[in-house]
């Protein structure tokens, strides 16, 4: 059956329709016995990240395949069909393959070559996996999506900056504020991205350096590497107050940093200096109400965009990490063509194996004469008649790209009398 992805990403919604369109991690197991009840959809993998939402499925076919997922989409985020109609984007079959191993790669990522989209396809399928939800087909697709992936990081330089995204963010932050050395900066949140931007502004010679965490162990580890203060998120509004720029990264289901905090800092304790939120997260840290507040600037991921133009790559490096998710693509669809002819070809030979079995036993008796090595020649001589007769059709099945063998299928069925294989 054929392989069909739908989605929506960063290239053509805003964070805003992410955000509402993202998959937690509770929400997958009511998702995927969803997804699994459509009638088109066999098998399912679900990619939900920052920058994209996106449905892999083994359907029945392109139409039924589309209109299957996009309904589940719709009703298991309970968002109206049209509010992400026109960003939606779909790929099938061959170009389904060639965009997930682009995904894996980092090549279709806002920062070219980012390594953590590799990590995240992994969990995805791996979550499927959990859930039954992805067979032989789709798990044969997400492994050679994931090798695609490290072959890309093994053999070229992409994705050799994977702090990029924090960079751009402080960068903008240095910009807006007039630089950043001396600042007092706080940092909500203590994960992977929030050490990232520790690093960072310590280079960039910020002054006092907070870090506010749910976990306030968490916090306290971070801090001591980098010679900051740590607290809780009790301490939010007192932290908010101290800063020329505070930096949010927490994973939050929704929003840490609200108006009325916000508020709150600014009336106790605020010089009248300008304050700059950073919001690194999807969704978002920081409540877009506060952008509305005088003397605040909030940037987040949307922002983050024209700041982001190539994630250091050059043009030989793209090419070749390019060519190696091209390869990879034709040689999943060669599979494809191969697991999807297999029945044909095993039928055909059956047949001349048939025939050939039919003619030793017709023509035995008249040969009775001759010896068990005699005899075995014969044997041997139409075995290798049937097999050469059978080898160029079988051959030039299997070579035909696109929607070719289908059509080729169809027709060795009809002339041998056999069965075609499903879908052909």
């Amino acid at each position: 059956m054929p392989v069909l992805a739908l989605g929506i990403s960063y290239r053509r919604a805003p964070v805003e329709l992410l955000e509402r369109l993202a998959f937690t991690h509770e929400d997958f197991p009511k998702a995927y016995r969803r997804l699994l009840d459509m009638e088109a959809v066999t098998e399912g993998v679900i990619l939900s990240t920052c920058n994209r939402v996106e449905v892999f499925g083994e359907v029945a076919s392109y139409h039924s395949g589309f209109l299957d997922m996009k309904r589940f989409l719709a009703e298991s985020r309970e968002i109206p069909p049209d509010e992400f109609a026109e960003p939606l984007y779909a790929h099938y079959e061959d170009d389904a393959a060639l965009h997930l191993f682009s995904v894996a790669a980092g090549l279709d990522s806002m920062v070219l070559g980012e390594p953590q989209i590799l990590a995240q396809v992994r969990q995805a399928y791996r979550v499927a996996e959990g859930e039954h939800a992805a067979g032989p087909s789709l798990s044969r697709f997400f492994r050679s999506a994931i090798r695609t992936g490290r072959r890309v990081r093994a053999e070229t330089a992409i994705g050799a900056s994977p702090a990029a995204m924090v960079e751009a963010g402080t960068s903008l932050a240095e910009r807006e504020l007039g630089g950043l050395a001396g600042r007092s900066v706080l940092v909500v949140g203590a994960g992977g991205m929030a050490a990232l931007a520790v690093r960072d502004l310590r280079a960039r010679g910020v002054g006092t350096l907070r870090i506010l965490n749910r976990s306030f162990e968490r916090a306290s580890r971070l801090a001591s590497r980098a010679g900051a203060e740590a607290g809780g998120l009790d301490g939010l509004a007192v932290g908010i107050a101290r800063a020329d720029l505070v930096v949010t990264s927490t994973g939050a289901a929704g929003t840490v940093v609200g108006p009325d905090t916000v508020r709150e800092a600014l009336q106790n304790g605020r010089d009248g200096g300008p304050l700059f939120f950073l919001d690194l997260a999807v969704p978002r840290d920081v409540d877009p109400a506060v952008a509305e507040l005088d003397g605040v600037r909030v940037a987040d991921i949307d922002d983050l965009r024209a700041e982001l133009t190539g994630g250091g790559a050059g043009d030989e490096e793209l090419g070749r990490a390019r060519g190696i998710v091209t390869e990879e693509a034709r040689r999943f669809a060669a599979w494809r063509r191969a697991a999807k002819l297999a029945p044909l070809i095993q039928s055909l030979r059956d047949r001349g194996a048939r025939i050939q079995a039919a003619e030793l036993a017709r023509v035995a008796p008249r040969l009775s004469r001759l010896s068990d090595k005699e005899w075995a020649a014969v044997q041997a001589l139409a075995s290798g008649i049937v097999a050469k007769l059978l080898h160029e059709p079988i051959v030039r099945l299997k070579d035909q790209p696109g929607p070719g063998p289908d059509s080729l299928a169809r027709a060795l069925a009809e002339l041998f009398g056999i069965e075609p294989p499903s879908g052909a």
